[in-house]
């Protein structure tokens, strides 16, 4: 570690203490004030510390915030991932967790196929957010002027012919998966991959985290897979509501998922899916 980050980051556990002035942080430190005070200068920039009035320093709220959201996303994942593995065991397929973080999706958690096939996808990674189902979910469930603020900023690959074209088409996409509750990826990242994914809802009612189903069309079809929707739906409804601390009796309003969508009757139910 470089002696100006090791330094950075000692001032952080002093300020724990309390607030704390430039000569004390120098003299803990063993550096110049004029050292202590560029350190200080650059983590306020960030907002990981914050300059009082009497000039003193404290801890800053962007540091709470980071933590808070840290603390969150390792109980999505402890909580989500025995319904992950549960929907990995019916249906074989790979199963992702993302949620999004600092302007991109990640995901936070993977179960593998088991079949021979695998997703090349990898913890920790960001994904391909104009085109991923999981990112559509996260995105979708954002503020309008935010919403259309990252479309805008986004740059469009075209993984391949199906990928999302520019913001406009995006912002449509968006649209959609916001009302049905569900979104998919047929082809939009890889030609032979397709996914379908469903948001996971906090206690405060919003989108917390997304997960998805992926396959390669070697092992099955985009239609077959779409036919795991009612499933997956009511995965991402379970991890929901144990998120929220109540019992996950099954989708509100007779099968209904996020957002009020109805699964067709002519859907399978999990009891029917060939898995």
């Amino acid at each position: 570690m470089s002696q100006t980050v090791d330094r950075a980051l000692s001032i952080l556990p002093l300020l724990a203490e309390g607030p704390a002035g430039l000569e004390q942080v120098a003299t803990r430190l063993g550096v110049h004030k004029s050292t202590a005070l560029r350190l200080l200068r650059t983590l306020h920039e960030h907002g990981l510390v914050y300059r009082q009035q009497d000039q003193r320093y404290r801890l800053g709220a962007r540091l709470f915030a980071l933590a808070q959201q840290a603390v969150e996303a390792l109980d999505i994942r402890e909580i989500a991932h025995p319904h992950l593995a549960a929907l990995n065991e019916r249906t074989g397929h790979t199963v992702h967790l993302a949620v999004y973080e600092q302007g991109e999706v990640v995901y936070i958690d993977k179960v593998d196929s088991r079949y021979p096939v695998r997703m090349y996808s990898r913890i920790g990674r960001p994904v391909a957010i104009t085109v991923a189902a999981v990112a559509k979910l996260l995105l979708a469930d954002l503020p309008e002027p935010e919403r259309r603020a990252v479309a805008e900023r986004l740059d469009y690959p075209r993984y391949t012919a199906r990928s999302t074209p520019d913001a406009a088409a995006f912002l449509a996409e968006l649209a959609r998966v916001r009302e049905q509750g569900w979104a998919s990826d047929l082809g939009g990242h890889e030609e032979s991959i397709n996914c379908v994914g469903a948001p996971i809802h906090g206690p405060d009612g919003r989108v917390c985290a997304a997960m998805s189903v992926s396959a390669p069309n070697v092992v099955v079809g985009a239609e077959e897979l779409l036919r795991l929707r009612p499933l997956i739906l009511r995965t991402a409804y379970a991890v929901g509501e144990e998120l929220s601390g109540r019992s996950a009796g099954g989708p509100r309003d007779d099968d209904r998922g996020p957002r009020g969508h109805h699964l067709d009757e002519d859907e399978p139910s999990d009891e029917d899916t060939d898995a």
